[in-house]
Formats: structure tokens, sequence, C-alpha cells
């Protein structure tokens, strides 16, 4: 069953380390934006891609496409595209480079809402940002980050309603430890086909 939370996918990075388009990189013959959409389709009511390359992404029909209302300004950036444009009060939010997402875990996630603005996993080496719920209520102190060049997403957690989910309630879902992994340089590539 779709609820009622927009998924939005950061698809705007310069992929300097890749030197092409992560999104479009294949993992057994399936590139990395499908297999995100595979999971993204069983659980939001609402797809975003949020991109600064529109016409790579006309051929999902069913995303709405938009592009970078404040440019060159990082994920941070990108939050706030994405939570501007949604339908819904809160969103998931995850890069495209991502080819692990756990639709369990995500509705775990999203059953911890309750009046959190954020609801994000923490592990030892910190927050994973770019797995997050965060509710439109940020938008507002996204700006303000934005309008001083403040574009650490860490700092605005400081700002809101923040729930961590911690490691004992991420382990049963990351039995293979890879659901956070993104996909950087080539070597990461290769590094996570060999196992995948």
């Amino acid at each position: 069953m779709k609820i009622n939370i927009t998924g939005i996918i950061l698809a705007g990075g310069k992929n300097s380390r890749m030197g092409l388009n992560k999104a479009f990189l294949e993992i057994d013959g399936k590139r990395l934006i499908d297999r995100t959409f595979a999971v993204y389709r069983q659980i939001f009511s609402e797809i975003i891609i949020v991109t600064n390359d529109s016409p790579s992404y006309t051929e999902f029909k069913d995303a709405e496409v938009v592009t970078d209302i404040y440019p060159d300004k990082g994920s941070l950036g990108g939050i706030y595209t994405g939570l501007f444009y949604a339908k819904n009060d809160y969103a998931f939010v995850a890069a495209c480079d991502m080819p692990s997402l756990n639709k369990d875990f995500i509705f775990f996630m999203i059953d911890q809402i309750d009046q959190h603005d954020i609801i994000v996993p923490e592990l030892a080496g910190g927050f994973q940002a770019l797995h997050a719920i965060y509710s439109r209520r940020c938008l507002r102190a996204i700006k303000k980050m934005i309008s001083v060049d403040q574009l650490k997403i860490a700092g605005l957690y400081k700002e809101m309603s923040l729930l961590k989910i911690n490691e004992a309630q991420i382990k049963p879902f990351n039995t293979k430890g890879n659901i956070f992994i993104n996909i950087n340089t080539p070597d990461d590539l290769k590094s996570y086909k060999n196992t995948e």
C-alpha cells in the first residue's frame, strides 16, 4: 500500500569522482536509478527527482522532475527543492547512487515519524543524512541556512525536532551491512559488484 509520503531522489550531483551520471550506472544489468525506483514505487504516493539534468529523466513518467531552486547549494539545496515541490507533509530523501535501499527499513523509519521534523539513521561514523525523512517544516530553516551559505545538512538537525535511529534499530534490516552504501567512484562500483 502506498502511503502519503513523498519519495525524493537527489540526482543533481556533479559526479566529479565518477566522471559520468551515476544514476545510470548499471549493476547486474539494472541502472541505479531503476533500482531506486523499484523501491520507491512500492512505498510512495509521489516521487520527485531533483536534478540539474532534467532531459535525462524524461522517461520517468510517474515522477515529477525538478531542478534546483538554489543552484550549486549541494545536497541541502536538493533537499530544499524536493520539499518545496512535495505535496505531502513528509518526504523520504535518498541519493540516486544507493543500490541497496531496504523497503522494510524505510517503512520502519516512516513508523517513527510521530511529531518529529527529521528522522535520520545514525551510525558510529555519523548521520546518514541522505537516507532520511524530512518534514516540510524544515523549509524555513533550510532557506535561512542557504542564504548564509551554511550547507552542512547536520547544521539543520540542531534547529529542528530530530529523531535518531540507532545502530541497534538498524541492524535487523542491515544484515549485509550495505543499505547505506553509495557509489561515488569506479572502485566503489567494482567493490559493490564483488560483494553483493
